[in-house]
């Protein structure tokens, strides 16, 4: 099957790159097919522009020449698999514009009987894709991230399932307080997603 990994962290020796390294080959070594999508590397810009904004609704011309390959990218795969920090209880800015601009009326759902292009209800667009997986760290620790409602689980289990579609909820795998886990922690963390990930 064919995988988009989705990659949202800045520094090239960071654990979280090295968790998305670690994705990219379990799944290519169960022989998956990867598209592997790093949102830096690439030089994707987070911020929607005013362009943008006013032609959200208009379906199919919202996708521009920028916007297009990405969609393509979605559109290709059957699986996609989402690598990230955690901060400040979100989803790191270029991640969040990255689903604001990319995930469009026409692609990622549709609005059916309204009287406008606006309004209507919400179908899921992307049914070609058949599981999603986040794979993630935290600097706070999970008792910390409860109290403050982990948004971003929350909206794995909730605002992604309804978007995709799929039978099945979201693979959510996370390493709360990262900044104080031992070596042995680290690496136990890794084995574990390349174990979830040679069954995904």
């Amino acid at each position: 099957m064919k995988v988009l990994v989705v990659h949202a962290h800045p520094v090239e020796t960071s654990y979280n790159r090295a968790l998305f390294h670690a994705v990219c080959e379990a799944l290519r070594a169960k022989g998956d097919e990867v598209d592997a999508l790093n949102l830096y590397e690439e030089d994707f810009q987070a911020a929607m522009s005013r362009a943008e904004r006013l032609e959200y609704h208009d379906v199919p011309g919202n996708l521009t020449p920028i916007i297009k390959p990405y969609v393509d990218r979605l559109r290709a795969c059957e699986k996609i698999v989402f690598v990230h920090p955690v901060w400040n209880y979100g989803y790191p800015a270029i991640l969040k514009g990255f689903f604001d601009r990319i995930f469009l009326p026409g692609v990622a759902f549709v609005l059916e009987g309204g009287d406008a292009p606006d309004k209507g209800k919400l179908i899921p667009g992307m049914k070609n894709i058949r599981k999603v997986a986040y794979v993630t760290t935290y600097g706070g620790d999970r008792l910390r991230t409860m109290i403050m409602g982990d948004p971003p689980r929350r909206l794995a289990r909730r605002w992604a399932w309804a978007t995709f579609g799929t039978l099945m909820p979201p693979t959510y795998l996370a390493l709360y307080d990262m900044n104080n886990q031992t070596e042995v922690g680290l690496k136990g963390f890794i084995d574990k997603v390349k174990r979830k990930m040679a069954t995904f």
